[in-house]
């Protein structure tokens, strides 16, 4: 393989795997030529140092799994997310707090008597987070410190089964939105 051109290999054909090699240029090492010089690096260690971690590529469809830890910069380039689902947060009692790690979350809220669900201060712009009557006792919304708007004036979630959205649009200010009463 001495002198072969990279662009002249075989593809690989598959999924590479973590022990397999990549030739890279360390263009801040120039020993070997003044453009750099060339090196290994393995798929696991090339993965590691990727700014969003990417846990795996398939070869076949092109469809890149990154670890969603850390997306708050990520650019995907007008590409769709696909493959995404909602965390649950299960409460079944009668009230229920609001909490930072709801954000992008689904509550879902099951009992039988009415559940109130407080929405405090100090979630931050751009909070969001729905929320779901699923038990028969009615949802409603209770501000602290913080204000929640309706178009209607509505505070509460229609019914069993009904769906509500609350998006924070400024600091401590917040919409309430979808399958709502009053």
């Amino acid at each position: 393989m001495a002198n072969k051109r990279i662009s002249s290999l075989s593809s690989l054909g598959g999924t590479p795997a973590n022990d397999d090699i990549i030739p890279i240029t360390d263009i801040s090492d120039t020993s070997g030529s003044a453009q750099g010089t060339t090196k290994k690096v393995t798929v696991q260690n090339l993965l590691a140092g990727a700014s969003a971690p990417v846990t795996s590529v398939n070869s076949l469809t092109g469809v890149v799994s990154i670890d969603a830890g850390n997306l708050a910069d990520f650019n995907f380039d007008g590409n769709p997310i696909l493959g995404f689902d909602a965390t649950l947060n299960d409460q079944t009692g009668t009230a229920y707090t609001l909490v930072a790690a709801d954000a992008g979350k689904v509550i879902t809220c099951n009992n039988g008597s009415a559940v109130t669900v407080t929405v405090p201060s100090g979630l931050g712009a751009g909070f969001t987070c729905s929320v779901i009557q699923k038990g028969a006792g009615q949802v409603s919304f209770t501000a602290s410190s913080t204000t929640i708007n309706n178009r209607q004036s509505h505070t509460k979630i229609a019914g069993q089964h009904g769906v509500a959205s609350l998006i924070a649009t400024a600091a401590d200010v917040f919409v309430l939105a979808g399958d709502t009463a009053s």
